[in-house]
């Protein structure tokens, strides 16, 4: 009887984990489809430096809040793809995408401060991660087909220390 009962529960948790996946994967599908409407709400923005309501008054740097919000929803909505993918990926290569997600990060803190130097200087916070991501990212490709194809540590690290021509690292790297 106990072993029904724990066959009964283990069906019913895959039944729950079933719904669960299939109510999450629903909420990103309508989050996915939304953008395009989240992207064209730019054009509910004044065309004024200053913007009044009974609520608040609010001024930019920006010719007006019209363009301020087109560069806005610019930024905001790839980041927000970008996210969205990331913590959706189950592929080993995921990290690779932090580069992006960090380059319109930084894009969208420049923006919110109206730094003036829109798009500019992101690069030079980006290098150290990027610097760090590469070859990270590459060692874990490295290491999951060393594993794949058999190869022992010794013979990778002989592999690594030969001197080949640049079409024969270009060659070893997408093999």
């Amino acid at each position: 009887m106990k072993t029904q009962n724990n066959k009964l529960t283990t069906h019913l948790d895959h039944q729950d984990k079933g719904k669960k996946s299939l109510i999450i994967g629903g909420v990103i599908v309508i989050l996915i489809a939304i953008t395009p409407i989240m992207f064209y709400s730019y054009k509910s923005f004044p065309d004024t430096q200053v913007w009044e309501t009974y609520f608040f008054t609010l001024h930019t740097d920006f010719p007006d809040w019209y363009g301020y919000a087109w560069y806005l929803t610019g930024k905001v909505i790839p980041l927000f793809l970008l996210l969205l993918w990331f913590f959706t990926c189950k592929h080993w290569w995921h990290w690779i995408i932090l580069v992006p997600i960090a380059m319109y990060s930084f894009q969208l803190w420049g923006l919110i401060n109206e730094s003036g130097g829109y798009d500019e200087i992101e690069m030079i916070y980006l290098l150290p991660l990027m610097m760090f991501l590469i070859p990270f990212v590459y060692l874990i490709r490295a290491k999951l087909f060393n594993s794949v194809r058999g190869y022992d540590h010794q013979s990778f690290e002989e592999e690594l220390g030969q001197k080949q021509t640049l079409w024969g690292q270009l060659r070893d790297l997408f093999r």
